[in-house]
């Protein structure tokens, strides 16, 4: 079957939003990925007799691999061809998932969990380089921006939902199985929609040093904070791989800024939106990671629901990010992307606050839908407009390491978060009743309140003033 005709340079690409959605649906699976396996868990153990310890390595395998090589998946993408590394990762993937799937012990599922996430590593910066590639900078890019974040957020709520689904009516495999067909779906299709795009650049070399230095340094910082609440964060350990992170990011900076090809250019930093968006992220990804960490706890332990219950607890916040990321385009084209971020963020800091005054006795339409709904709400519009700032004024050479940096920062985030708020529930819990736990459990959003109303601070701080996409100033782009 022959493929379409390709469009003409300057007209847009008819098969474009045909293509949004495989894009968005990949990526949408390597989120979901992130959390779908945690309610099997249990059943994981029981089957392959792996201990706590073992089982949580099959979360901080995937976590470690992904974030670690994003940066590096991201420029290869510029390099070598985003379609090519799309449908790369997708193959590794996809080959990860089935023969995770068919793991007969915990150490054979701990290293097929590390191949899927080198594998999400590559096909996640592709597929947002590539829809930045497919519609052109103006309002459509903010409505396929919007429609990709509505679909790439709802992820984490919707893996927290199929994972209890496919445990309880199928088995603990078929977390891993479901990513198959989608893989070889995505994979087929990928040609007959996407042309493929590539840095102009006829410098193909690889920073290998520096690509060395910054995986080292993500991996060793989320190694760190996964590690810590249980070695402790003033440990050797913890501070040890600390100041190893620290020391392999200052020399990752100092060789990129003497690279003639590096890895990520840091001259993009010189871009307020980029920088800004990137840090409200880590911030974002933070208080979200512990979020939805300590309110799933709340919900299991607190309010005896069994992981099915806790999952569709969430489908309300799912339902409502997925609407507002989806009309967020056009609020970013029409006010903004600053104003956007802000009310968002505002949104959810506001959400996790009143959450934080959930109490031991409470019930779910008393003390949680409503500040989940708000919370929804302020993720839908962020996603979106930091989506928006990641790429802003970056040369379509670097869209890839763009969108590597930006899904890097949101793993860090999430692992940072997730580590305070288990070492702050762990601290203010004095018991195992209910009534102890849920001390711990507020503190632990009290912290997730704080660090998100930080985030708002460096937004309104770091990003440039404020002004609709279609009255930008033109903005030269920085290769």
């Amino acid at each position: 079957m022959t493929s379409p005709k390709p469009p003409q340079p300057d007209a847009p690409d008819p098969r474009r939003w045909k293509a949004l959605a495989l894009l968005a649906l990949a990526d949408f699976v390597v989120i979901l990925d992130a959390t779908i396996v945690n309610i099997a868990l249990p059943s994981v153990g029981r089957a392959l007799h792996a201990s706590n310890s073992s089982l949580s390595w099959v979360i901080s395998a995937y976590v470690l691999a992904f974030g670690g090589l994003l940066l590096l998946g991201g420029r290869l993408a510029d390099l070598f061809g985003r379609r090519r590394m799309f449908i790369a990762g997708l193959a590794v993937f996809g080959a990860a998932s089935l023969a995770g799937g068919l793991s007969s012990s915990i150490g054979e599922l701990i290293t097929f969990r590390a191949l899927q996430g080198v594998g999400a590593a590559m096909l996640a910066p592709a597929a947002r380089a590539l829809v930045t590639a497919l519609f052109k900078d103006g309002p459509e890019r903010a409505k396929a921006l919007g429609l990709w974040a509505a679909v790439a957020g709802s992820g984490t709520v919707v893996g927290l939902v199929l994972g209890g689904v496919l445990t309880s009516g199928l088995s603990w495999r078929w977390v891993l199985f479901v990513n198959v067909p989608v893989a070889v779906f995505a994979a087929v299709m990928a040609p007959r929609l996407i042309d493929e795009s590539r840095a102009h650049s006829t410098d193909r070399s690889i920073d290998v040093p520096g690509a060395i230095l910054v995986s080292g340094g993500v991996l060793a910082a989320l190694y760190a904070v996964i590690k810590a609440p249980g070695a402790g964060w003033g440990s050797t350990q913890t501070i040890g791989l600390l100041a190893t992170a620290a020391a392999l990011t200052a020399t990752f900076i100092r060789v990129e800024s003497r690279s003639r090809s590096p890895l990520v250019p840091l001259r993009m930093f010189r871009l307020r939106d980029v920088r800004g968006a990137n840090i409200a992220m880590v911030l974002m990804g933070a208080a979200m990671g512990g979020m939805f960490f300590t309110l799933t706890l709340y919900q299991q332990q607190v309010q005896h629901y069994t992981a099915l219950k806790a999952g569709l607890a969430q489908v309300p916040l799912g339902l409502i990010l997925i609407a507002l990321a989806g009309a967020a385009g056009p609020i970013v084209d029409r006010i903004g992307v600053k104003p956007t971020l802000v009310a968002g963020l505002t949104l959810f800091a506001t959400g996790i606050a009143w959450l934080s005054q959930i109490t031991a006795h409470g019930s779910y339409l008393a003390d949680v839908l409503g500040p989940t709904l708000i919370i929804g709400a302020g993720l839908g519009l962020a996603f979106v407009a930091l989506t928006v700032a990641s790429a802003t004024g970056v040369h379509e050479d670097h869209h890839g390491t763009a969108g590597g940096l930006i899904n890097m920062t949101q793993q860090l985030g999430g692992a940072i978060g997730l580590a305070i708020a288990t070492a702050v529930a762990t601290t203010q819990t004095h018991g195992t009743d209910p009534v102890s736990l849920t001390h711990g459990f507020r503190g632990a959003l009290i912290a997730g309140t704080a660090i998100a109303a930080i985030a708002i601070i460096a937004a309104v701080a770091m990003l440039a003033r404020p002004h609709p996409i279609n009255d930008a100033p033109a903005v030269p782009a920085i290769a």
